[in-house]
């Protein structure tokens, strides 16, 4: 059974796929940009990152996701689309303070509870229409 990503590592998985252009390769630069930290920081977590076989990355070429590091990226990014809806659409919460309070909230939330947002959502749609 593989270890779960500490939320740091997810936050880097996520930026690196949010900063991959059209040939899936990200720039060390633009993750940094995106996390706003420093570059050996960035340098530190793709070493980590791809000793679990999460990306490949070449220096002075580029970051490239392995299949293992989309799917846990698209994860990571789910989660932060599904409790962001929910704070803003259903609670009222502020575009900003949903953003941030994702953040937060999507490297701890359950599987479960994630999963009834999701429904409780996706019934609110449905009855609006």
């Amino acid at each position: 059974m593989s270890k779960r990503l500490s939320a740091n590592m997810e936050d880097y998985l996520e930026a690196i796929s949010l900063a991959c252009n059209e040939d899936g390769i990200a720039r060390v630069t633009d993750v940094r940009d995106l996390l706003e930290v420093k570059t050996p920081s960035v340098t530190g977590a793709l070493k980590i990152l791809a000793e679990g076989g999460y990306l490949t990355h070449e220096p002075y070429k580029g970051v490239q996701l392995t299949p293992k590091g989309r799917l846990a990226a698209e994860d990571v990014k789910e989660r932060h689309a599904v409790l962001s809806q929910f704070l803003k659409e259903v609670i009222g919460v502020s575009p900003k303070t949903a953003n941030i309070d994702a953040c937060k909230m999507e490297h701890t939330i359950s599987r479960e509870t994630l999963n009834k947002l999701h429904e409780f959502l996706k019934k609110s749609k449905a009855q609006e229409k």
